[in-house]
């Protein structure tokens, strides 16, 4: 069976519209999804626990009567690291210890100076006291998202890391579980959905209320996280998974193809995207598709994909490659070309950038080392990969000398003058030397 991928060019007069329609994502959009993701909020806030175990039995087929049956312990985590078979044990300490390693190097460290008069400024870095972590589960297990949520709040100094993971009919995942060992997680909930956004958020008589909640999920929990923000911290929304491949044509149309099917695997929403000057080129990955899509696991969903959200986009140089990559503004953008350091300079917005033709974006998902958790939906213009920096925050630190008080407050006196702020003005300017009050 054929399977359509649209077709853009850059030539047309219709390009930008093209272009347009294909990124629109709104990821939270459904108002139905809305109002129950609400009710289940003000649920679990008025109920606590009681709320939890009701949803968690009605949503995830489970048959519990107290929270203890829905919590994990650390002989739980401890006992699934040791029985993992050997290949998936010694890959998962290989992951953790490299995405720890990169990690380290992003760690900030207060810092102070000192002015000629005496007056002290800086910056306090403190990490956040509790953090909690959703990490999916159901239709797939995903113990790389363990690490790479928790293992940056470890590192930051987060002292307690509170896991939340869905177990659909009480199945649970042994390297998921061996995945929360490693990475220093305190305690493990087997909840999910809005319910333990709203349990993670407002805490509940067994769930502790945390500071901030990061980790990807479905449209109900995007939908919670978007509406417990300003109770507690969130990471980002996460929409659909992306993939942009930049290739000059060179690169084997079978290796771009499966770069594609990476991201598309995902869901039907996932969207791959190939830009190339090279026409002949973008046939023969079109053409590796169709070879290699029969020989997939999840074929019918990455068609779905292909099918709804992929682009073939034909762009007249490598410059303008670039130009639409920056509009884009992809969560993973390939750079599969002789030499990806020449066009780095032209990139400005991407979540990660994976360069060379051997650098396969499925790297970065589980053992490179930078952060997985990466702005989707075009964000990518304005926000981060997930990071250290995320579990941190800043206090600012001012201690003025006597010179220096007296030096601020004139300016400040004008400025809270300007504003008709009599307070602030005078409140400066009682520690102007001889001006106002005495001062000691």
């Amino acid at each position: 069976m054929t399977i359509e991928i649209r077709r853009l060019d850059t030539s047309a007069n219709d390009f930008s519209s093209e272009l347009e329609t294909l990124l629109a994502w709104e990821s939270v959009s459904d108002k139905q999804v809305q109002t129950i993701v609400s009710d289940i909020l003000d649920d679990v806030k008025t109920r606590g626990d009681a709320a939890v175990i009701e949803y968690s039995n009605r949503f995830d087929h489970l048959h519990v009567e107290n929270m203890d049956q829905l919590e994990l312990d650390q002989i739980q985590l401890e006992d699934a690291l040791n029985t993992l078979p050997a290949d998936q044990r010694h890959a998962l300490l290989a992951a953790a210890d490299r995405v720890r390693k990169y990690h380290d190097k992003q760690k900030q460290d207060s810092w102070q100076y000192t002015e000629e008069d005496g007056t002290l400024l800086g910056q306090k870095v403190t990490p956040l006291d509790r953090v909690g972590i959703y990490v999916p589960g159901g239709k797939a297990a995903y113990p790389s998202s363990v690490l790479m949520n928790a293992i940056p709040a470890h590192v930051a100094g987060v002292q307690e890391i509170i896991m939340v993971v869905p177990t659909p009919g009480g199945e649970l995942n042994q390297l998921v579980l061996a995945a929360a060992a490693v990475a220093g997680v305190s305690k493990v909930f087997t909840i999910g959905g809005a319910q333990a956004v709203a349990a993670l958020a407002y805490g509940t008589q067994t769930v502790p209320k945390v500071d901030k909640i990061v980790g990807p999920g479905n449209i109900f929990v995007a939908t919670a996280k978007r509406q417990v923000f300003g109770a507690v911290g969130i990471d980002m929304i996460a929409g659909p998974s992306e993939i942009l491949v930049v290739c000059d044509g060179k690169t084997d149309p079978d290796w771009i193809a499966m770069d594609l099917f990476s991201q598309a695997e995902h869901d039907e929403d996932a969207q791959a995207i190939l830009i190339s000057p090279d026409q002949d080129f973008l046939d023969q990955v079109h053409a590796s598709i169709e070879k290699l899509l029969p020989t997939m696991a999840r074929k019918d969903i990455i068609r779905a994909s292909l099918s709804a959200r992929a682009a073939l986009i034909k762009v007249k140089d490598m410059n303008e490659a670039c130009e639409v990559s920056n509009t884009i503004a992809p969560e993973h953008l390939e750079l599969s070309v002789e030499d990806p350091q020449a066009l780095l300079p032209q990139i400005r917005h991407a979540g990660a950038i994976f360069m060379g033709r051997h650098t396969s974006e499925a790297l970065g998902d589980y053992c490179a080392g930078p952060n997985h958790v990466l702005p989707t939906s075009g964000t990518a213009r304005f926000s981060s990969p997930l990071g250290v920096y995320d579990f941190q925050k800043r206090s600012s630190l001012i201690m003025c000398s006597p010179e220096g008080a007296s030096e601020l407050g004139k300016i400040a006196s004008v400025l809270a003058r300007g504003e008709q702020l009599e307070g602030h003005a005078r409140s400066a300017e009682y520690r102007i030397k001889k001006i106002g009050r005495a001062h000691v």
